[in-house]
């Protein structure tokens, strides 16, 4: 109730607009009808390694790079609320939400994050976490150092990029919990799978992922 009080107050300062073309919206929507219908399901398989499952709710094509685009500039606008509540709804549907005891984002290292003025895992998984009531932890895990984008680099490049590069920061929030990672976009699955190893590792009972898009994979063997 207090979220959508201060939606409708947000709206009525700065009216919602559609994050994909920026037409006007209602304050409680995600998309204008126009690029919902364009938009694709996520409809794939895709494993992560260590993880018990993997969600998304679209597949990443040019429909929704927009939205995206607006988190990853700084900007936000109504794009976390729409994309995190499309991937709360698929959480529902399949399950998972029933399965997990505490969220944690990918972090972002610290000068990343202030450049950027917020993690976008955060923002999505605050929606997350106030539409399926599940404890959120934006500490549990931390980045130390910066890292290439994983998209630039081959299989051998993206473990030697990751290696060392996250670590738990409170290991009793997540002692014996199931938790959910939560990211913007997945890739390869190298981010996600890391930081389940090092959860499990850290004594979390249990690991599933879950990213508002999936970028199609040419071998569907990868991880």
């Amino acid at each position: 109730m207090k979220s959508s009080i201060s939606r409708r107050i947000m709206h009525f300062l700065y009216p919602t607009r559609c994050p994909v073309c920026g037409e006007l919206i209602g304050y409680d929507e995600w998309f204008c009808t126009g690029c919902a219908d364009k938009l694709t399901p996520y409809s794939g398989d895709f494993r992560i390694e260590a993880a018990e499952s993997f969600s998304a709710a679209f597949e990443y094509d040019d429909n929704i790079t927009p939205a995206v685009m607006l988190l990853k500039r700084g900007v936000c606008g109504n794009a976390d609320f729409a994309l995190g509540g499309a991937l709360a709804d698929v959480l529902k549907e399949n399950g998972i939400a029933e399965r997990a005891d505490v969220i944690v984002p990918v972090p972002m290292y610290r000068s990343d994050e202030r450049k950027r003025g917020y993690n976008q895992a955060e923002l999505i998984a605050k929606v997350l976490s106030r539409r399926l009531g599940i404890e959120l932890c934006r500490d549990a895990a931390v980045k130390l150092r910066p890292t290439a984008e994983q998209k630039t680099l081959d299989r051998v490049g993206r473990e030697i990029n990751l290696r060392n590069a996250f670590a738990v920061a409170l290991p009793e929030v997540i002692t014996e919990k199931r938790i959910l990672i939560v990211d913007d976009v997945c890739t390869t699955g190298a981010t996600m799978a890391e930081l389940t190893s090092i959860l499990l590792d850290n004594g979390a009972a249990s690991a599933h992922c879950a990213s508002c898009c999936k970028t199609p994979l040419k071998n569907k063997n990868k991880i």
